[in-house]
Formats: C-alpha cells, sequence, structure tokens
C-alpha cells in the first residue's frame, strides 16, 4: 500500500512529496527499528530498545498479542529517506473487553515536520476506518506490556527501557492534528530508603497477623515456574483488568512475557506474597536499570551489547532501581498488602547501595497505587499521555 501527502501549495517549491510505504519485509523491518534509534542520536537521556526484542514484537510466530490485534506498519519518506514511522492496530480483545472501536497507533516516530506528521496518522485514521474503528488512540502499544505514553513532561531526565521518550517537538503536532487527552501517566522519583518507613513496618506486620500472608522468595525464573507455575501473571490479569486500556491475556501472552522479562530479574527485587494455603495474592517486581548499559551498545545485543547488559543486570551495586510493578488481586486489595512488599523490598536497597529508585508510569487517578510511594522522599520527574480523536 502506497498512500502520498502533497505539501501546501505554498511551499510545494521547497518540500518534496511525502510519500507513505507499508512495511512487508524484515529489511524494511530492520529499517524501521533503526530510524526510530537514529532519531534520537546524540539525545544523552534517549533509551534505546533491545533490537532484537523489538524485531520479534512484529513476529506472529514470536509475539502472541498478534493473534488477537490487526496492525498495519508504514515508513514516511522524502526524497527517497525515511522521515518517520507509525504502526496502526486493532486490538480486538482489548476493544470487546472496553465496549470501544479503537484504532490504536505506537511506535510513531518522525522529523520535526507537520506534513510528515499529518502523512502518518493520516494513513493510519484510513486504515482503521477500513477495520470498522471510531476513534483513533495513542501512543499504545499492542498490549499494556509494550511502551505507551507520549512524554509532556521530563525530556532531561533519563528514559527507562520500559518507558517511551520522545521529542519535546512532538506535542504541537499532536495539538495541531486535533488529538485531546484521554488519560495521563506520571513518574516518580524516590530518593532510596534504608529501610522502611514505621508505618510501613506497622502495616506489614498487622497484615501478617490478620491474613495469615507471608513473603516469599524464589532464587531464579525456573523455581518460580516450578513451585507457581504462570499463576502469578494471573495476578497481573486481574489486578489491572480496569487499567485503561488493559487487555485481558491469553494464555500464551502469558508465558511469552514471562519467558521474556522474568529471566532478567534479580530475584532480590522480586516479591511473592502467598496466603496460608500457599496461593499467590500478590507480586512486586523491580530490576537494576539498565539505561546506560543500552545506550553504550545502541540496542544492540552483538559485538559487545550482551555485555554490558549483563554486568548492569548482575551488578552488586545498583545506584539507579527500576520498579516494575505491584500488583495486587482484587479480593486483597485495600487492605495494606503493598506493605508487605515494601517492607521486603527495602533492606535490599541499602545492601546494594541503590541511591535512586524510578516507579514505573502510574496513571494519574490510580490513587491507590500513588499512596505506596509518596511517603517516601520523592519528586514527580515525568509526565505522558495518551491521547483520543474521533475517526
Amino acid at each position: 500500500m502506497v498512500t502520498t501527502n502533497h505539501c501546501d501549495s505554498s511551499k510545494a517549491d521547497e518540500k518534496s512529496v511525502v510519500v507513505i510505504k507499508e512495511v512487508t519485509s524484515k529489511s524494511q523491518l530492520r529499517k524501521f527499528v533503526q530510524f526510530g534509534i537514529d532519531l534520537y542520536k546524540g539525545n544523552p537521556y534517549y533509551c534505546p530498545p533491545i533490537f532484537f526484542d523489538e524485531i520479534n514484537t512484529f513476529d506472529p510466530k514470536s509475539n502472541p498479542a498478534l493473534e488477537v490485534c490487526d496492525y498495519v506498519i508504514y515508513m514516511a519518506y522524502r526524497d527517497d529517506k525515511i522521515v518517520g514511522r507509525i504502526v496502526g492496530i486493532v486490538n480486538y480483545r482489548a476493544n470487546e473487553a472496553w465496549k470501544v472501536k479503537k484504532c490504536r497507533f505506537g511506535w510513531f516516530d518522525f522529523v520535526d515536520d507537520y506534513e510528515v506528521f499529518k502523512a502518518l496518522l493520516d494513513a493510519v485514521a484510513e486504515w482503521g476506518r477500513s477495520k470498522g474503528m471510531l476513534e483513533l488512540n495513542g501512543p499504545v502499544g499492542f498490549t499494556d506490556f509494550d511502551k505507551e505514553g507520549l512524554l509532556i513532561e521530563g525530556f532531561d531526565q533519563n528514559a527507562t527501557l520500559a518507558n517511551l521518550y520522545t521529542h519535546p517537538y512532538y506535542i504541537p503536532h499532536y495539538e495541531r492534528y486535533g488529538l485531546l487527552k484521554e488519560a495521563d501517566w506520571i513518574e516518580l522519583q524516590i530518593q532510596s530508603p534504608r529501610e522502611a518507613p514505621e508505618r510501613v513496618k506497622r502495616v506489614a506486620q498487622l497484615v501478617r497477623e490478620r491474613f495469615n500472608l507471608k513473603v516469599v522468595k524464589v532464587k531464579n525464573s525456573r523455581e518460580l515456574r516450578k513451585r507457581y507455575g504462570y499463576t502469578y501473571f494471573d495476578v497481573f490479569d486481574e489486578a489491572y483488568q480496569k487499567l485503561y486500556n488493559y487487555q485481558p491475556m491469553t494464555d500464551r501472552q502469558k508465558h511469552y512475557y514471562s519467558d521474556m522479562f522474568f529471566p532478567l530479574l534479580n530475584f532480590d527485587f522480586v516479591s511473592i506474597v502467598v496466603d496460608e494455603d500457599d496461593k499467590i495474592v500478590a507480586v512486586g517486581v523491580g530490576m537494576p536499570s539498565i539505561s546506560d548499559a543500552l545506550r553504550k551498545c545502541g540496542g544492540k545485543l552483538f559485538p559487545f551489547g550482551w555485555y554490558y547488559l549483563l554486568k548492569a543486570l548482575k551488578t552488586k551495586r545498583i545506584t539507579d532501581f527500576e520498579l516494575l510493578l505491584i500488583a495486587v488481586r482484587p479480593d486483597y486489595q485495600d487492605k495494606g498488602v503493598n506493605a508487605l512488599i515494601v517492607d521486603d523490598m527495602t533492606p535490599y536497597f541499602a545492601d546494594y547501595g541503590t541511591l535512586r529508585v524510578e516507579t514505573n508510569s502510574i496513571l494519574e487517578d490510580n490513587y491507590k497505587s500513588l499512596a505506596n510511594f509518596l511517603m517516601f522522599d520523592h519528586i514527580q520527574h515525568k509526565k505522558r499521555r495518551a491521547f483520543i480523536k474521533p475517526l
């Protein structure tokens, strides 16, 4: 599929036509991924993705999310040079769960040129309408485990592997196109505590006694699966059902995300809360920041990227730590279970010499989740947004 977008007549002599081409081959896909990295060359805050993982995200044999999605990948060209990229997505499983007809867009990067921006988004909008969709929504991914949310605050803060980093010039283009705010996430940076606050310790002890709960530690992902199978992902699924755009996971997705992420973890920072029958009721997961390692290797594992990543993951001194998630089963929410996880993790921050803890993105109206961190010395240093527009 090829579409074109002509510039304003007043600028026709200055700019050539923007050509939109669908990505249909592996070689084109590699250029698609590389463009998203090259666009931020020289930016000290950007964190490139792991190139191999990014390619596999668009491989139906690797990524089970594609079983419940239709998608199209476009790149924009001017004078045969790549100037932008975008992915259009229809997640039928999420749309059914939320009773909406959204066409999502993600992996949306472009040079500072509104004509390029508009040509790419118009192409996805046209594709979405052909699928019967009624709204344009993004930037989001196939699922909630993909990067989402346009950065609107915190351009001078280090990006993490889990979250998008975007140029400041993106914002006025979104606004000019008529995209409106649908959801905002905020991120907090916490000065690493050396011990849990007394309030947390008291609540944790009360929860242990009242509900017969305890924290279980395992050594690695093999031990975790041997003892609990994939039931910890059932907890994630149940806990996140009501969060923005969440798609109920298939069994294959649970296995896929578990096999992708959990082998990378330092299990000192995996807190499994179980009841008296050894059933999981809550999970907390974090990891050392690998952003600097990814910057050094540009997201490529070879020839030396694997060394930088392994060193960052296995370090015994963690300066910067990323708290990826805390998930509590709905029947145990609002009972102080989060305190068990915070109380369990905090001593390890002291052991590893951690200076800063960064939360993952938290919806601005998710007061329960925010309450876990506001008692610590913190700053809100980033904010990101998902947009919506009728088709």
